[in-house]
């Protein structure tokens, strides 16, 4: 789950990170007064959408008057903001944030994650901030510093002036260095984040450190422990396919393709569409049930499938271990009769009670295909499309 600018920010700030000063605004009203609000000369007024490159697209824009402040907001609020992360579509501003202006004498850049590799908090960080950090591991890996955290020690200060050194950051900004990167470590930790990122990190004119972007993103499966952090969730921000999804406890994400799959299980849901890719095809999705799920669940998992225009054929892949191939054909039948299904469905099942699960597919009426083994199934999807094209 992924968070606004803002909030990430004050998130940040409960951690002793030290950020702009700025408020939210829905209206170029309410942006003015927020200007007004923080005083100074120079605000800066940026579009509040979850995804980065916002500034490149005109996102992020300065305003050296109230007037301009309000100017500013109505022109970004109600636009579809397009950024390499949205998307030809773009994201919707319903909401900007006003902060305060910043002089800016340096911009580092300031990541902490999860590295699944190593099972260890990582930081990445580097003197070149302001900038994507993709671009930069691609062209100048060697510009970018990691120092991986010992679970059994926790963030150190050795950890932290490490870091600081790298950046270049000494004398009267290196304690204040460590004491921001125990906050990003400790934010990231408290809150079960999978990332916290800072770009750019800036060294003010004035000698202070401050976050002046800031990104967390969270581990869904943490969320359970961190209902202050799920009230931050917008749903507007996310795509309706996967917000329909995750209220029926289902892992979906949503790809580009034209064959819809439903599958048990993370790995088997994988092979399934590389060998959909195999055989020339392209999967739709990315579909989950899960090892436990019951006929209801299997049948909101396929009604899922059949919303999306682009599906125009279905590959029900099922191994049943704890979940039984019969609960499988139960729902897979009582979706297919609700919503009046007329695109192929291939269905291959295997494992507990496969025998009446297939009866119960061959009895229901439906013109169900059906497969021996996941092979046969992803070439009978693929030209099931083709056929149908």
């Amino acid at each position: 789950m992924n968070i606004h600018e803002y909030q990430a920010k004050a998130l940040l700030r409960e951690h002793g990170v030290r950020v702009p000063r700025g408020r939210v605004a829905y209206t170029p009203e309410e942006a003015e007064e927020a200007a007004r609000e923080l005083g100074g000369g120079l605000w800066v007024v940026k579009a509040q959408i979850h995804a980065g490159g916002r500034g490149k697209a005109g996102g992020v824009q300065r305003a050296r008057s109230l007037a301009e402040v309000r100017q500013r907001a109505g022109d970004l609020l109600g636009r579809r903001l397009v950024t390499p992360q949205t998307g030809p579509a773009g994201r919707l501003v319903k909401r900007v944030l006003v902060e305060e202006g910043v002089a800016i004498a340096r911009e580092l850049y300031l990541g902490c994650l999860v590295d699944r590799g190593t099972g260890r908090v990582t930081f990445m960080a580097s003197k070149e901030g302001g900038v994507e950090i993709e671009e930069v591991a691609a062209t100048r890996p060697e510009a970018i510093v990691k120092v991986a955290v010992d679970p059994a020690t926790g963030f150190m200060p050795h950890h932290g002036r490490r870091l600081a050194f790298a950046l270049g950051l000494r004398d009267g900004l290196l304690r204040k260095a460590v004491a921001l990167f125990q906050g990003v470590h400790d934010c990231l930790v408290a809150r079960d984040a999978s990332l916290v990122e800072i770009n750019p990190l800036i060294v003010t004119e004035e000698g202070e450190l401050v976050a002046l972007d800031a990104k967390i993103a969270f581990d869904d499966n943490g969320l359970f422990r961190q209902p202050q952090i799920l009230e931050l969730r917008d749903l507007d921000e996310e795509d309706p396919m996967e917000v329909e999804a995750s209220r029926h406890d289902l892992s979906y994400v949503k790809l580009d393709g034209n064959i819809g799959c439903m599958v048990n299980g993370a790995g088997l849901a994988m092979a399934t569409m590389d060998i959909i890719k195999l055989y020339g095809g392209e999967p739709a999705n990315f579909l989950d049930v899960g090892g436990g799920a019951n006929r209801d669940k299997v049948a909101a998992a396929f009604r899922l499938l059949l919303s999306d225009p682009n599906v125009e054929a279905v590959l029900v892949n099922i191994f049943g271990g704890i979940m039984r191939c019969d609960v499988i054909a139960e729902g897979i039948v009582a979706a297919a009769r609700e919503v009046n299904l007329t695109l192929p469905l291939v269905v291959r099942l295997e494992g507990t009670n496969v025998e009446l699960g297939k009866s119960i597919l061959a009895e229901s009426g439906l013109s169900i295909i059906p497969a021996d083994d996941l092979a046969e199934a992803a070439e009978k999807a693929v030209a099931a499309v083709r056929g149908a094209s």
